[in-house]
């Protein structure tokens, strides 16, 4: 299950475990803040996609905020041309680190929902074998129309000069 909630003016696809960089917000490392600004949720398989106007009504992102820091700084250059005027100064964004670890969606979380759906079983890789009947290039191990194709390298040129 994921969900589009905005925060600092700017909106983020998140679904539970995600690590998010958001606009600075008030609370404290460890605290867990509620982002109440959903504007979609989809892929719970069960509902199908609940798009809100604005927000969905009863859904709620539970996050905890992990630190507070810095962005990186950005240059900012001022120029105007011919009057010797030049000013340049720079800024870094204040951001709070946030681990999304719920979605609710009226109510209920959606972790539930997804330990009551089956397991799903992943199938087995199939072995990987090299056909006895293709040649193999043994010094690059790949077929020879692969290796005949691009320029030669310049270890095997040089060789051969």
């Amino acid at each position: 299950m994921y969900a589009i909630v905005e925060t600092g003016g700017k909106q983020y696809r998140v679904k539970p475990g995600d690590t998010i960089a958001v606009e600075r917000v008030a609370g404290d490392p460890g605290e867990v803040l509620d982002l109440g600004r959903v504007l979609l949720v989809a892929g719970n398989g069960d509902d199908g996609t609940r798009v809100g106007s604005p927000g969905v009504d009863g859904a709620v992102v539970r996050a905890e905020v992990l630190e507070h820091g810095r962005g990186e700084k950005i240059v900012v250059f001022r120029y105007k041309s011919k009057v010797r005027y030049r000013r340049k100064t720079g800024h870094r964004q204040a951001l709070t680190r946030l681990k999304i670890t719920d979605i609710l969606l009226d109510g209920k979380s959606s972790a539930e929902a997804v330990s009551e759906r089956a397991p799903v079983t992943a199938e087995p890789e199939m072995p990987v074998t090299t056909d006895p009947e293709m040649p193999v290039n043994t010094e690059t191990e790949m077929p020879p129309s692969a290796g005949e194709s691009g320029p030669v390298p310049v270890e095997a040129a040089q060789a051969e000069a």
